[in-house]
């Protein structure tokens, strides 16, 4: 009876156990049954959602920004997009694209080719200088595209505005036909002047870049800005004004702030003008709105020549280096409404 009773019991037992086992398995599956179809709708959900690329001749596009263009982070593609093509893998775009990202184009700069068209054209595509745009002087209406936006052109050279430098690296360039200038013996000056429709053309580019870019109005500058020791381009001929006011490009200072430093600062330039303070004041100032210039108290080359690139964007009247009252309030009134961030 013992024995029988043992055999129950026991039998009892490893049914027992085994049930257990069956239930936590049963328990494991469920819950994986139920997760699962969530995670591959909310997949599906955000793949519905995400931008797409484009393709086009093979080439493919991403045109849709979903950065902040706030920050000038852009995911926006202005040229297809460039892919690596390792032996043996496939890149895929699954992920595609991070919104960590912006523009190398932080700039835009504008020079004079002291040539005619032809031989504008002929430096500019076959020689170690170039520019991403040419704007010829036959009064047609072709702007001439030499490098693709996304590379480097070689423009700038040695060049600096406010942190940057190395420009070309950040830059768009735009060359415009023009002879420069003739000096006569004295040193002095003329500039040759701009057509009309090269400035239609200009203000037409530069608005269609700095919007697509959301370039700001302090880095659209003129060559002799980013390197004022060796550049004059393109001169106090150029209607800077004129593309701030129509086309509401780059900088320009309001008139009302100038007046309100007008009286002091020509003050400080008859009583004050070689005193090393005020000139290690100018001197700060002129870094400070953005020059590449090393502050030392003194009138020298290199200060002269700044203030002549300020005076050819700023006050093209008189650009004789010299740093005068209306000049010297200028400078102030562009530092407050542009301040180094």
């Amino acid at each position: 009876m013992r024995k029988t009773l043992y055999i129950i019991g026991l039998s009892i037992f490893v049914f027992s156990c085994t049930s257990q086992k069956n239930i936590k398995k049963n328990t494991y599956r469920s819950k994986t049954a139920v997760t699962q179809p969530k995670t591959v709708t909310n997949s599906a959900s955000q793949e519905k959602n995400k931008p797409q690329i484009t393709k086009e001749s093979g080439a493919e596009f991403f045109t849709t920004n979903i950065a902040d263009i706030t920050k000038n982070d852009n995911t926006a593609s202005y040229g297809s997009i460039v892919s690596a093509k390792p032996a043996g893998y496939k890149v895929v775009k699954t992920y595609f694209p991070a919104i960590a990202q912006n523009f190398r184009q932080k700039y835009l700069i504008l020079h004079y080719t002291v040539l005619p068209d032809d031989k504008s054209i002929t430096v500019l595509t076959q020689q170690g200088v170039s520019a991403h745009y040419l704007v010829n002087n036959l009064g047609d209406n072709d702007i001439y595209q030499l490098v693709d936006e996304n590379k480097r052109s070689y423009h700038a050279g040695v060049s600096a505005w406010r942190a940057d430098k190395n420009l070309n690296d950040t830059s768009i360039g735009i060359e415009i036909v023009n002879m420069g200038y003739t000096a006569d013996a004295t040193g002095a000056k003329t500039f040759q002047p701009f057509s009309d429709d090269q400035i239609k053309k200009v203000a037409a580019l530069a608005k269609d870049i700095v919007t697509r870019y959301n370039i700001p109005a302090t880095n659209v500058l003129a060559h002799s800005d980013i390197a004022p020791a060796r550049k004059q381009d393109p001169g106090p001929q150029f209607p800077w004004k004129k593309l701030y006011d129509e086309y509401h490009i780059g900088m320009w200072y309001d008139e009302a702030a100038k007046q309100n430093f007008l009286t002091l600062a020509q003050t400080d330039v008859s009583t004050r003008y070689n005193e090393t303070p005020f000139i290690f004041l100018v001197q700060t100032a002129l870094q400070k709105f953005g020059y590449e210039i090393f502050p030392n108290g003194k009138w020298d080359d290199a200060t002269k020549k700044t203030i002549e690139a300020l005076q050819y964007h700023f006050r093209p009247q008189n650009y004789d280096g010299i740093m005068d009252g209306e000049t010297w309030a200028i400078l102030q009134a562009l530092n407050q409404k542009y301040p180094t961030k």
